[in-house]
């Protein structure tokens, strides 16, 4: 046993006469609001997400030339094993 058509007409007629017609559409147009926030905080989350691994991308690209000199310094100095 479910709730019926005319069960949920009972209920919708309840609350019109409970908050009336203006609230009603207040709080609506309230929850339109909200909706149209959650997706717009998802579409920038999506948008977002890309945005970390260019920018991780960018950071090795300016990283690897500091590492191949320091690499080069270390292998120059006279007292490194390690170039040996």
């Amino acid at each position: 046993m479910g709730i019926g058509w005319p069960q949920l007409l009972i209920i919708a007629l309840v609350i019109l006469v409970l908050f009336g017609r203006g609230r009603i559409a207040d709080m609506m147009g309230d929850f339109g609001k909200g909706i149209k926030s959650f997706k717009k905080g998802m579409s920038e989350e999506e948008s977002t997400s890309s945005k970390p691994s260019a920018q991780i991308e960018a950071q090795a690209k300016d990283a690897t030339p500091s590492e191949t000199t320091s690499k080069s310094d270390a292998a120059a100095s006279p007292g490194n094993d390690s170039a040996n």
